[in-house]
């Protein structure tokens, strides 16, 4: 009997899981490295050494249990990259509160379920981002805040005990916007008659298993999970990220992605303080040509980022008048990236060992990595395999066996990064991670014979046209190769005989015109026939979320709005 080899990979490692909290690890580090840059915030001008790092977080961390947070306690963040955002997820880790990821880009209702389904107890807020006022929508959805009092009760939201503000520009000099508002200096000055031995015995206490973050999926459509991590998952999924960089002390990396973010909390913050090297924060907010001024500045090594940002900065009107030349690695992900692009930053950001990554906030992220060694096709057309110490397999849609190599399917997700679940949903946490251990992904693709996994799509944007089963990122790579086209996303929508159509928006350079012919005329000899969009839209810009990836259910809305179709 003949056996079929199957799509599954489980990758051992040179070196053992840490078992260490974050706090213990980071000790250890930081006694290791005490003169070395740990964080240098360029909007803030400020620098810290890791010696520096540490005395901060002790003072907050003294501050936070001087206030009356104990391990357990959930702690909401709602603000843009900056030092303190750092020092929070440091500082919370030490005592093993429960740092809670709130996105910048929320509304009053989006807040509001986020304070409510993590039970937050006490949330960090800077005054404003953008044209969101934060301060006016706290006060409106909790007036209580305009009330004098010793500690704050809300109706609305009862675990809800302080609400701290500080302003980026000067945090210990934040003016309190009313009286039920806390402000940073209150924290620290709280946090001095803490003794040392206090924040010792609460460090001792804690468990490599304990929760430490819960993040929130980036959902389309919806209102999106809280994912519960612990220091097992993220620390170690921080540390072999690093190690499969080659990432020591003497790396310096450039940090545009949002730290509420799994990849920038994660796979930026704690990958570089796992090893010793430093961060540097840009801006607040994603700007390309502040990225370019740190990059050249601050020499950085590495640079992270999703495929919309590596455009934006390749595509900047002053690109080439910044000096990339100290660039060696960094990570792109986030959303599929084209090889043509990747080809473009390997070449003129000088960005020789810049690797592709893949995974997902309840996998700590990451779950796939290419290497430096490998082939420039594998590069640019793979994710690469799985880090050491995890398990992925590819299963069948319809039966849910492993499926033989080289065939589509779902891949799935099975070691130490999985999630503990989904905060107050047990429901939830069962459907994504089957009896077996399995996290399903809801991603499509296949597994060569040694571990490489290739993207094909999302399952639930696969197109199904007459029965062809119809994968976008195919498309889109046709397309973006295309030198007129600057961005590109493909998606189905509704019709009557084939049940769905393959429409596409495609963003040119700046200067260049094509027609829809052009673009039917290129795809031609390139696909097969019902693969080419019967849809096309030129745009100047696309629907995004704060962290880059393409709203596909919003185009899709859009175009069937316009085409008058019935969904």
């Amino acid at each position: 009997m003949k056996v079929t080899p199957k799509s599954y990979f489980h990758r051992g490692g040179d070196e053992p899981l840490l078992g260490k909290t974050i706090p213990e690890h980071f000790i250890d580090v930081a006694a290791q490295y005490p003169q070395q840059d740990a964080v240098i915030s360029i909007a803030q001008s400020r620098r810290l050494t890791y010696r520096e790092l540490s005395v901060e977080i002790n003072r907050l961390a003294k501050g936070l249990l001087g206030s009356g947070f104990q391990k357990g306690d959930r702690i909401g963040i709602w603000s843009t990259d900056n030092l303190e955002w750092l020092l929070l997820q440091m500082a919370t880790a030490t005592i093993g509160l429960v740092l809670v990821n709130i996105n910048p880009a929320y509304r009053q209702r989006e807040l509001a379920y986020a304070l409510q389904c993590s039970e937050v107890q006490g949330v960090f807020v800077i005054p404003s981002f953008r044209d969101s006022d934060y301060l006016s929508m706290l006060l409106e959805l909790i007036p209580e805040l305009k009330q004098e009092g010793s500690s704050l009760k809300s109706a609305t939201f009862p675990f809800l005990r302080s609400v701290v503000v500080f302003d980026p520009a000067s945090p210990d000099k934040t003016v309190r916007p009313a009286a039920g508002f806390t402000v940073w200096s209150d924290i620290l000055k709280k946090g001095e008659a803490v003794k040392e031995q206090e924040i010792d015995s609460v460090t001792a206490s804690l468990d490599c298993d304990d929760a430490i973050n819960i993040q929130y999926t980036s959902g389309t459509t919806g209102f999106p999970k809280a994912v519960v991590l612990s220091h097992h998952n993220i620390l170690n999924n921080a540390y072999f990220s690093a190690k499969a960089m080659h990432f020591t002390e003497q790396d310096r990396l450039c940090v545009p992605v949002p730290f509420y973010h799994c990849f920038g909390m994660v796979l930026a913050n704690l990958l570089c303080l796992s090893v010793g090297a430093c961060i540097v924060i840009p801006s607040e907010h994603f700007d390309p040509e502040a990225v370019l001024c740190a990059i050249e500045r601050e020499r950085c090594t590495a640079i992270h980022g999703v495929p919309t940002m590596f455009i934006a900065e390749l595509e900047h009107a002053e690109f080439r008048r910044y000096d990339m030349s100290s660039l060696r690695t960094g990570i792109m992900a986030g959303a599929p990236c084209p090889p043509s692009l990747m080809a473009r930053v390997m070449k003129d950001m000088h960005c020789s060992e810049i690797l592709i990554g893949y995974g997902e906030t309840e996998a700590s992220p990451l779950t796939h990595l290419t290497s430096r060694d490998d082939s420039l096709e594998r590069r640019t057309e793979t994710v690469g395999k799985n880090l050491a110490h995890q398990e992925v397999k590819v299963i069948g849609l319809e039966v849910g066996a492993t499926v033989p190599l080289g065939e589509i399917g779902e891949i799935c997700f099975r070691g130490y990064h999985l999630m503990k679940g989904y905060y107050g949903n047990p429901k939830g946490t069962k459907e994504a991670i089957d009896e077996h251990g399995w996290l399903h992904s809801g991603d499509l693709g296949t597994m060569d014979a040694e571990g490489y996994v290739k993207i094909t799509g999302r399952i639930k944007e696969m197109i199904i046209r007459g029965g062809e089963n119809i994968y976008p990122r195919e498309i889109e790579e046709v397309l973006f190769a295309h030198p007129k086209i600057q961005q590109v996303a493909v998606f189905g929508i509704p019709d009557e005989f084939y049940g769905e159509e393959v429409a596409v928006w495609v963003q040119l350079h700046p200067g260049e015109a094509m027609t829809e012919k052009d673009i039917r005329e290129y795809c031609h000899g390139q696909m097969t026939h019902f693969k080419i969009p019967k849809y096309i839209r030129f745009v100047d810009t696309f629907p995004m979320t704060v962290t880059g990836k393409l709203q596909k259910f919003r185009m899709r809305e859009s175009e069937v709005e316009n085409l008058q179709i019935e969904p």
